[in-house]
């Protein structure tokens, strides 16, 4: 058997930047254990598999090197890169059906657009809590939110920049998924984040779509706006334009191809 296999940078217009993703296109699906020793092999932080339907929208699933996932922001704009881009370029409308409900993506020249439901976070007060995040971080955050990820908010970029997470402590959290946010020192950049995820087998993801579900919806209460230029300072890097609409959250950026091969299986 011989699977095609993408890979996209995600979220940069620039090679070896932004947040790597495989992507591949299947007929049908293959195993759960397939996709997972796939996803192993590419090593990424991600890789999407989809499937095309009789109505003509996807059947899409994410697996890191480890575990499949709810919601994938990155590896979900690169298969949106690799259908309108590659596949059928004169598409430029998606629809997904996925583990977290039916999403769309829309292409607008270079740029990608997906949108995504809202995931608005509460504030963590508890004193335990609080110290949990601290010790885990290595810097007490101004405040801690939750979302189904920990959300540990500084005051400046240089904070955030400056973290040297204690893994192990990071998975032990509750939420063991965690975003470090703070505003952004550019004029041109409205807030900065990285994001630790230690239990999908990714200590540092580059750049995180996903979690700008919940980071716009906390900017937007903070900074009286609804529509944002967000930056991950991973090494890495990349760049997303967020706008939070009603119960929805939309995220664009653009993508690169790196790379185009076969996977062949047994």
């Amino acid at each position: 058997m011989r699977i095609p296999v993408f890979q996209i940078d995600a979220f940069t217009d620039k090679p070896f930047s932004g947040n790597p993703a495989a992507v591949c296109p299947l007929d049908e699906w293959l195993t759960e254990e397939q996709m997972l020793q796939i996803a192993g092999e590419m090593n990424l932080s991600e890789t999407a598999f989809f499937v095309k339907r009789r109505d003509g929208d996807f059947d899409l699933r994410w697996f890191t090197p480890t575990v499949e996932v709810e919601l994938c922001g990155h590896a979900t704009l690169a298969s949106t890169f690799v259908i309108t881009e590659l596949l059928e370029p004169d598409r430029d409308q998606v629809g997904f059906h996925t583990r977290s409900g039916y999403l769309t993506a829309s292409k607008d020249g270079d740029l990608v657009t997906l949108d995504f439901p809202i995931n608005n976070p509460a504030q963590i007060t508890d004193a335990g809590l609080i110290e949990k995040v601290t010790a885990a971080l290595g810097e007490r955050p101004s405040e801690v939110w939750s979302a189904n990820t920990t959300i540990a908010v500084y005051g400046n970029e240089e904070q955030v920049r400056n973290l040297k997470p204690d893994f192990r402590a990071v998975a032990s959290l509750p939420e063991p998924w965690v975003a470090a946010t703070a505003p952004g020192s550019d004029t041109n950049i409205d807030f900065i984040s990285r994001f630790f995820v230690p239990t999908a087998g990714i200590n540092e993801d580059p750049v995180t779509g996903s979690s700008h579900t919940i980071l716009a919806p906390y900017w937007a209460s903070k900074l009286g706006k609804t529509e944002f230029t967000a930056r991950q300072i991973s090494q890495r890097g990349g760049t997303l334009k967020c706008e939070v609409r009603g119960d929805r959250v939309l995220i664009s950026g653009n993508a690169v191809q790196i790379l185009e091969g076969v996977i062949t299986l047994p």
